[in-house]
């Protein structure tokens, strides 16, 4: 499926991107800390950047873990199981997953609302903090497209997902 391949390449992309920022900006405060002496405080910005961009490199991967089988389970009982109860008990995992993903992606877009509308900002950022609060938002609607396509039989999230590459 070209579209899934696409958006699996965008959402490594996006969070190798995500990462390799995260260690330059790392990098350029400990410099800033070791030999910038009074500069060093002009770099404060740094930490709270990287958080930020932590909470997005955490919840814009929860769709490809899933798709990886890299969630916590309990694979020696469902391995064990026959087969027409493990196919029935997978699908009634895709369901609440997705149901679960779509009302967490639903609630975190009511909170972004909010806090988007408070007018609150970053204090050394200051960017509006309601765009922090997309991130579970993106994140829990991509686990939620995972889900689904595991449930309509598109991915394949069970199978040797040790031998995932």
């Amino acid at each position: 499926m070209p579209a899934l391949t696409l958006l699996r390449l965008c959402e490594r992309s996006i969070l190798v991107v995500i990462f390799l920022t995260m260690v330059a900006l790392y990098f350029v405060s400990v410099l800033a800390r070791e030999l910038g002496g009074q500069v060093a405080s002009s770099f404060a910005w740094i930490e709270e950047a990287v958080r930020m961009l932590n909470l997005f490199l955490v919840f814009l991967g929860l769709g490809l873990a899933l798709e990886r089988g890299r969630h916590v389970g309990i694979r020696n009982l469902r391995d064990r199981l026959p087969e027409t109860l493990r196919r029935g008990l997978l699908k009634v995992t895709d369901v609440v997953g997705l149901g679960f993903a779509l009302y967490i992606a639903w609630l975190g877009w009511g909170l972004a609302s909010f806090v988007l509308g408070t007018g609150q900002r970053s204090p050394t950022l200051g960017i509006a903090m309601g765009y922090v609060y997309l991130a579970p938002v993106a994140g829990f609607l991509l686990l939620a497209l995972r889900y689904g396509l595991s449930l309509f039989g598109v991915i394949d999230r069970f199978s040797d997902a040790e031998g995932a590459e």
